[in-house]
């Protein structure tokens, strides 16, 4: 149980590390600001766009990277 465990343990922080590098920054901070940014279609709909697919992801790899470690630091192993 440990070695499958293990196994998928560097299995998820492999698919995360990836999915962090993927996203993009976020460049609506400051220059927002003084440029008028409007909300446009585009900015409205992005649940849809391959982003928030990435973000998702990225949260659920996640949490499953926080439970299968959290089951291999266990002394029930």
């Amino acid at each position: 149980m440990q070695i499958a465990l293990t196994i998928a343990f560097i299995i998820i922080s492999v698919v995360l590390a990836i999915l962090v590098l993927s996203q993009e920054g976020k460049d609506n901070g400051f220059t927002g600001t003084f440029t008028g940014s409007v909300d446009t279609y585009w900015a409205k709909n992005k649940k849809h766009s391959k982003e928030a697919r990435i973000q998702r992801a990225t949260a659920i790899f996640g949490a499953l990277f926080i439970i299968v470690a959290a089951l291999l630091s266990s002394k029930w192993m």
